[in-house]
């Protein structure tokens, strides 16, 4: 396949692109451990978006876990497939556990967090650059991210166990935005209390 494009992603930054249909979006953890949480839209139109709930209950239909596996689609709001998880190196990725905020920094690890960076806050800024906002913002997959639950149901974080170079790509079913917050937490494991840089290669 054709190097259509290939980015590099600072730490704690966000992204942006379009993956058009047919293409493979490879989403690589440089370093280990570094959680990359993303949403999807349909690129010609907005309000055709991922659903985490059609998503969770088409893979309960299937006998499967809720945890995102090699070749679990990612379904829209309309039901429809947008990309399907054709190769990972990791084994899971979470979609329960939503993204980090301000809001939830000052519940989660105490006030004097509530200003440090969050996922949040770069789905904004590019959805912003958009035309997109607030009532935009929508459920997301937490790529690499390590969400066990407990036996009482409590959903935790607990270290990433991606490797350096580890990977996951994902097939574009139609023409999709994808939005990329490179997480910033720095109050729990999911990126070995320290955020890396991760790279995005797209293929056709």
């Amino acid at each position: 396949m054709t190097t259509i494009a290939d980015h590099f992603i600072p730490a704690r930054a966000p992204f942006s692109a379009v993956v058009k249909a047919g293409q493979v979006m490879r989403i690589i953890d440089l370093e280990s451990q570094q959680a990359v949480d993303a949403l999807f839209y349909n690129a010609h139109d907005f309000s055709e978006r991922y659903s985490a709930q059609d998503t969770l209950a088409a893979q309960a239909a299937a006998g499967k876990t809720f945890y995102l596996e090699t070749n679990a689609i990612l379904l829209s709001n309309e039901s429809r497939p947008m990309m399907t998880l054709i190769a990972d190196t990791c084994g899971y990725h979470d979609t329960c556990a939503g993204a980090c905020s301000c809001e939830s920094n000052t519940v989660r690890f105490g006030h004097e967090t509530r200003f440090m960076h969050s996922c949040r806050e770069n789905f904004l800024a590019e959805l912003g650059r958009l035309g997109m906002g607030k009532r935009d913002l929508v459920s997301n997959v937490n790529f690499f991210m390590n969400v066990p639950i407990r036996p009482n149901g409590e959903l935790t974080v607990d270290d990433g166990v991606s490797e350096p170079g580890g990977y996951v790509e994902l097939r574009a079913e139609m023409d999709v935005l994808v939005l990329i917050s490179n997480c910033p937490q720095v109050n729990n494991p999911c990126n070995g209390f320290k955020p890396t840089p991760i790279r995005i290669v797209v293929t056709g």
